[in-house]
Order: structure tokens, then sequence, then C-alpha cells
């Protein structure tokens, strides 16, 4: 009677411990699940903004607030940042942006700029402008579509903790 008696409330312990085992994977699925959602509202957050300034910078170089190599560099570089399934290949996609960001992404801008001698400086200026002049119109072009493009995918994302 002894044995039986233990072997009854063993298994009451063992399914007890089972069951909380299982209640304790359940809570670890729904934090997992949890985290993944909140890592994904993150990065569209963080895509969204990114949108929000490339569609600034689409617009000024549209309407020519700044000079197109400037454009090239800070749109080429900020849309390497985007995360996810709208990352873009700028390359193949925005050619004319992307010869121009190669072109003068390892020219000298600001203070360096001006520690350069006035003969490599004005040789940089020459090769920018002949560059920029060349593909201003197609650059004009991409700059729209890429506009066109971030727009629908700029929702700003209000996120709130659970």
């Amino acid at each position: 009677m002894n044995v039986t008696l233990l072997a009854i409330a063993g298994g009451i312990i063992i399914l007890s411990l089972a069951s909380y085992a299982g209640y304790l994977l359940l809570q670890l699925k729904k934090q997992k699940e949890l985290q993944l959602r909140h890592q994904q509202l993150a990065i569209e957050k963080r895509n969204a903004n990114i949108y929000d300034n490339v569609n600034t910078l689409c617009l000024a170089g549209i309407q020519g607030q700044c000079d197109l190599s400037e454009i090239s560099i800070r749109v080429y570089s900020i849309m390497d940042y985007v995360q996810g399934d709208d990352r873009i290949d700028f390359d193949k996609k925005y050619p004319a942006i992307a010869e121009l960001y190669h072109v003068v992404k390892d020219m000298a801008r600001g203070e360096d700029r001006q520690a350069l001698p006035k003969q490599e400086r004005m040789q940089q200026n020459l090769t920018r402008h002949k560059t920029e002049s060349r593909l201003q119109e197609l650059i004009v072009e991409e700059l729209k579509v890429l506009q066109k493009q971030v727009q629908p995918l700029n929702n700003q994302i209000n996120i709130q903790m659970l």
C-alpha cells in the first residue's frame, strides 16, 4: 500500500511538473513572438525615418537646392541603412546616382577639401562638374522615381510598449 501511495504521489508530482514545463514553454513562445514583432516594428520605424529623409533629399535635388554630388552621396549612404525586404540595390536600380556617387565618394569634403592644394581642388571640381553636368537630367529623373518609390513606404509608425 505504501508503494502504491508513493507511486501515485510521484505521478502527481511528475504530471504537475510536466504541466508547469508546458506552461513555461508556451510563455517563452509568446515572448519570442512579441520580441520578433517589436523588432519588426522598430525596423519599420527606422526605415520610415530613413524614407522621410530620402524624400526630403530627393525634393532638394529635384528643385536644385543642393549639388547633385552631395545629394548622391547622402542618398546612397543613407539608403544603405535600410533593413529588411525594402533594401534597394542602387547600382542596378539607380545607375546615374550610383555612378556620380562612385566618382565623388573619395573626393575631399569640408575642411579636408580646404587643406588640398589649389590645383588638386580645381581638378576635383572639374571632374565633379563634368560628371554632374553629364548625368544631371538622368539623376533628376532617378530622384523623381526614388521619391515616388519611398513615399508610400514612409508610413510613420507610432510604437507603444505593451
